[in-house]
């Protein structure tokens, strides 16, 4: 069963925008969703619409939550992330989730459809179009 960590653009462009194409996410019927109070803070931040917050608090009602931990620099190998990322790889690496999904492109792009410390890299469209 896929467990897919969602950083906070992912939650954050759900709530922003109620069309959007990442809602799929919360209604496949297998993956276990978690974020973590890292990526939760950053999303909230960023929405200034009261009804957008509301919106993404129902959001986290089906989302499980990971720990927020950043990687001891001896774990983190060849990997470069600036250091606002590595609390959300640590996040999906210390929960043991087999996904990180990110729209962020400038700082896990190079890193798409590869794993990092045993966590696929994924966008919420390829993820989404490989869930069937």
């Amino acid at each position: 069963m896929d467990r897919l960590f969602l950083d906070a653009n992912v939650l954050f462009s759900d709530a922003y925008r109620t069309e959007a194409g990442v809602a799929r996410l919360w209604s496949l019927p297998g993956p276990i969703l978690f974020s973590s109070e890292y990526a939760i803070d950053e999303a909230r931040r960023n929405l200034s619409v009261p009804e957008q917050v509301k919106r993404l608090e129902r959001l986290l009602e089906s989302v499980e939550r990971a720990p927020s931990v950043s990687l001891d620099p001896n774990f983190r190998l060849e990997i470069e992330l600036r250091d606002k990322d590595w609390p959300i790889l640590g996040g999906a690496v210390s929960a043991e989730e087999t996904h990180l999904i990110t729209g962020d492109w400038r700082d896990f792009g190079p890193y798409f459809g590869t794993k990092l410390l045993g966590v696929l890299i994924q966008t919420p469209a390829d993820y989404l179009a490989n869930a069937g």
